[in-house]
């Protein structure tokens, strides 16, 4: 599959938690496969329903992301994510997202709510085939257990 991604665009992850809950802007919505449910409840041995609401339509994500009354998720600690290493990958691509366009291109976006954008190091082609790897990756690991 080919992609098509956002050239001209510097980013650095600053930590300051803006994408790990709702703003005044928007409902921050963290969606997750039924493999990175798995993986959460093996390292936090907590069961899904701790952490988790299922959803329906959003293939391949099944469950989204309990938050506090507050509106951030429930990993999120001292302005830390507590389950970093195992993150789902939407919370890996923010604050970019892909898209599939009625031609069926993919297309990475960004949101200029992060205030990362526009710091650090310029992103090359070689950042974006990551992120589109580990997506495939996941799809593929998710596909064998549907």
């Amino acid at each position: 599959m080919k992609f098509d991604y956002p050239e001209n665009v510097h980013f650095k992850c600053l930590r300051c938690a803006l994408c790990c809950g709702d703003t005044e802007k928007r409902e921050r919505k963290i969606f997750f496969t039924k493999i990175e449910a798995n993986h959460i409840k093996q390292r936090t041995s907590m069961q899904s329903e701790e952490f988790a609401e299922e959803i329906k339509g959003c293939e391949p994500y099944v469950y989204k992301m309990k938050k506090t009354k507050k509106g951030k998720c429930i990993f999120l600690k001292n302005n830390s994510c507590s389950i970093y290493r195992i993150r789902p990958l939407i919370c890996r691509f923010y604050p970019f997202e892909l898209r599939e366009t009625k031609s069926n291109r993919h297309v990475f976006a960004y949101t200029n709510e992060c205030p990362g954008i526009g710091e650090g190091p310029l992103l090359t082609k070689r950042f974006f085939e990551t992120l589109f790897k580990r997506l495939i990756k996941t799809l593929n690991k998710n596909s064998h257990t549907m």
